[in-house]
């Protein structure tokens, strides 16, 4: 079997934050896209505070991977929408939480508005089994 590989090519400059330039799917890989995944709790209640959704993001993240029997080293794809400024101190601690080795290609882009006008965050996840 094998396993997706991450690399920072030394041609480049050195990421400026935790991710991958180039990640690799082997080839016949399973795909798997994860929807946008927003702060909500189980009861679907979307909490005001920006870092109380980044917290419920990564938590609905991880049960989304676990109904596929994946994990955060399954991810290949991180894309982060945000519409307002991201607390980087307290974004990168839950970051390293659920990516403790190794670090996924990943895209930050804010924008004005996301689907709901309550909603501060949302992140999609594209992930491989190999």
């Amino acid at each position: 079997m094998k396993r997706i590989m991450r690399t920072n090519p030394t041609t480049m400059p050195q990421p400026v934050g935790n991710y991958t330039h180039i990640t690799k799917i082997p080839r016949n890989a399973e795909l798997f896209v994860l929807s946008g995944q927003i702060g909500t709790d189980i009861e679907g209640h979307l909490p005001k505070a920006f870092n109380a959704q980044v917290r419920n993001t990564f938590q609905n993240i991880q049960s989304a991977l676990q109904t596929e029997n994946l994990n955060a080293t399954n991810i290949i794809k991180v894309n982060i929408w945000a519409v307002e400024p991201i607390d980087w101190d307290y974004f990168d601690e839950e970051w390293d939480l659920f990516f403790p080795k190794e670090y996924p290609a990943m895209t930050i882009g804010y924008i004005s508005a996301l689907g709901l006008p309550e909603i501060k965050i949302e992140v999609e996840i594209w992930a491989a089994n190999s």
